[in-house]
C-alpha cells in the first residue's frame, strides 16, 4: 500500500491555474537568494528609504527569455531587533512586496527591501504605502493596467 500512496501523490504537472485570466500575464515573481546579487544591487545605488523600509533597485542588463520577471530579497539587520522581530519584519515585508510587485513594480528589475525598525509597529497599509511611494522614488513604478474592484 506504500507504493500506491506514492505514486497518487506524485507530483502534478504545471498547468494553468484554477481561475486564471486571459489576457496580459503578471509577471512571474522569483526571490533573490544569493549574496552575491545583493551586493550588486546595493552597488548600483538606486535606493529609496521610507519609514517603514528602505528600497534597493536595479535593472538587470540581460532581458528575461521566458516573459516578465521580478526578482525580490528581503533583509533586515539586528538593529531592527532580535531574531523573533526581524523575522516578524521580514514576513510583513513579504507580504507586502507579494501584494504591489507583481501590480505596480517594473519587470526586469531586481528588488531588495530592507527592514527598519519601523516595519514592526507601521501599520501594514502604511507599509504598502511606503513600498509603492519607494517604487515611485527609484523609477521603478508601473501604473495597474486593470481597474481595482472591476
Amino acid at each position: 500500500m506504500g507504493d500506491a500512496e506514492r505514486q497518487s501523490s506524485a507530483p502534478r504537472q504545471p498547468g494553468p491555474a484554477a481561475g486564471a485570466q486571459a489576457g496580459p500575464a503578471r509577471p512571474r515573481i522569483e526571490r533573490l537568494k544569493k549574496r552575491a546579487d545583493y551586493l550588486r544591487i546595493a552597488a548600483g545605488r538606486n535606493s529609496a528609504s521610507r519609514p517603514g523600509l528602505v528600497l534597493q533597485a536595479l535593472r538587470r542588463s540581460a532581458p528575461d527569455a521566458d516573459g516578465p520577471v521580478i526578482r525580490f530579497g528581503l533583509t533586515a539587520s539586528r538593529k531592527v531587533g532580535g531574531a523573533v522581530e526581524r523575522n516578524r519584519a521580514r514576513r510583513r515585508l513579504r507580504a507586502a512586496a507579494e501584494m504591489t510587485l507583481p501590480r505596480h513594480a517594473e519587470p526586469g528589475v531586481d528588488y531588495v527591501l530592507i527592514g527598519r525598525r519601523g516595519t514592526l509597529t507601521r501599520p501594514f497599509h502604511a507599509l504598502v504605502q511606503d513600498l509603492c511611494g519607494a517604487l515611485r522614488q527609484t523609477g521603478c513604478w508601473r501604473a495597474d493596467d486593470e481597474q481595482e474592484g472591476a
